[in-house]
Order: C-alpha cells, then sequence, then structure tokens
C-alpha cells in the first residue's frame, strides 16, 4: 500500500476511507467514467434482452484482446481492438447485420458518462485537485466520448496508451501519468472500476480507490485498492478536496 494511504478498504454505503497526501486524481475512462453497455443498450429496440450478453461479451473480448496484444508485442489502436471484439461478440450470438455492427460502433465513441460524473470533477476542480484521465482508449475514442459528456474542461490531461504502443496493466501505463502530470506514484489516486487495472496500479504504487460499481467479488491478483466505493459520488472527501 502506498504510504499516506487509507487503512483499508471500505463499502461505498459507509463512511468513506481517507486517502492523504494526494495532488492528482487519475481516472480509468470506461466502466469508471463513461458506461460501457450504453451502446448495446441504446440498440436494445433491434437486440431486444439479449443487448446485456451482447455488451457482456463485447467487453470482455475488448479487454482480453488489449492484453493478449500487449503480451504478443502485436499494438493496435483500441478503436480497432474494439471493432474486433463486436465482431467475434456479433458472430457468438448469431448475428450478422453490417448497419447495426456500424451504428454499435458509432454509439461507443458516443458513450454516455455516468450520472455523478461532472458534479465531482467540479467538485475536485474547486479544490484545486489536477485530474487526468489514463485510458488504453485511443485518442480518437477518448476525445469522442470527453466531448459528448461535456467534460473536457474539467481535464488537465487525456493520456491514450496510444503515446507507448502497449495496454495497461503495462507499468509504462501508469508511469505516464507521473510523468505527464510530474506528480508521485503515491500522491496520485487512482480510479477505476475494473478490479484488475485497480490492483496493478496500487502494485504500480497509486494510492487506489476502486469504484465497485457492480458488486463484484474482489480480485486475487498483486496489489490492494485502498478505498472501495459504489459510485465516485463520495471521492472528493476520500481524497481530502473537501472537509
Amino acid at each position: 500500500m502506498a504510504s499516506g494511504a487509507a487503512s483499508g478498504e471500505t463499502d461505498g454505503g459507509g463512511a468513506a476511507g481517507r486517502l492523504t497526501g494526494i495532488k492528482a486524481c487519475v481516472f480509468d475512462a470506461y466502466g469508471t467514467l463513461f458506461d460501457v453497455a450504453a451502446a448495446a443498450e441504446a440498440r436494445a429496440d433491434i437486440l431486444g434482452d439479449g443487448w446485456k450478453a451482447l455488451a457482456e461479451t463485447w467487453r470482455v473480448k475488448q479487454l482480453t484482446y488489449s492484453w493478449l496484444r500487449g503480451l504478443q508485442g502485436a499494438y493496435a489502436p483500441f478503436s480497432q481492438v474494439t471493432g474486433e471484439a463486436l465482431d467475434y461478440a456479433m458472430d457468438s450470438h448469431g448475428i450478422s447485420d453490417q448497419a447495426l455492427r456500424d451504428e454499435l460502433m458509432h454509439l461507443y465513441f458516443r458513450l454516455s458518462a455516468y450520472p455523478e460524473v461532472p458534479d465531482v470533477l467540479d467538485r475536485l476542480k474547486r479544490a484545486g485537485m489536477r485530474t487526468a484521465i489514463l485510458s488504453n482508449g485511443s485518442p480518437d475514442m477518448l476525445d469522442a466520448a470527453v466531448d459528448n459528456a461535456g467534460i473536457r474542461d474539467r481535464l488537465d490531461a487525456v493520456l491514450s496508451v496510444d503515446e507507448l504502443k502497449t495496454f495497461k496493466p503495462d507499468p509504462r501505463v501508469y508511469q505516464l501519468a507521473c510523468d505527464r502530470l510530474q506528480v508521485a506514484p503515491g500522491e496520485i489516486s487512482f480510479q477505476s472500476s475494473n478490479a484488475w487495472d485497480a490492483h496493478a496500479a496500487s502494485h504500480f504504487g497509486f494510492q487506489v480507490v476502486w469504484i465497485n460499481r457492480f458488486g463484484q467479488a474482489r480480485e486475487r491478483l498483486p496489489g490492494r485498492p485502498d478505498v472501495t466505493l459504489q459510485t465516485l459520488s463520495p471521492l472528493p472527501q476520500v481524497v481530502g478536496a473537501e472537509g
């Protein structure tokens, strides 16, 4: 656990733990700020109840392909990886519809932000906290999502792994945030809804808040989140931006 971190994990429903010495809040994008199921849900009129299964398969393959490409040294932009994962998901669910495929990709570039996101970023900025996104997303995807959510002026940086041509959980990705924000790892509070990402960031040296939106079981991986929340709403108090 990073020096100055909260003493243990907490649930979002109780009094949150506190982190100390935080100078910057860095956010994963997909699943943390932006709802990755929103694209498939938007076409529930076509997909019916199967939209949830499609969204889950799409997300699992998107992550799996990024990890495998990282291990293989076969980097491709996340937009390409996302499209390939969608192709697999549609094939595995017996869906053959090029127009639907194109629309789902279009919608993924414009994912909805979770409702609390703008207010949380506003509260952090009012307190003088630096804010950034650190994501596997390619720059074109991140720019579209950030602009669609109207949060660009609330962020000091939008950082993509495309600069490094690799994917999380490569430690070089987490170092990118330190280098660009000019802060030490222990001065960063990193927020992710992806438990594997939270553990990897903790192992790197960040103080970490796991946004466990869906009540998932904890992972058995190196590192450990310092605080667990159900949404981002309590974050300003957790990082000492509010009393």
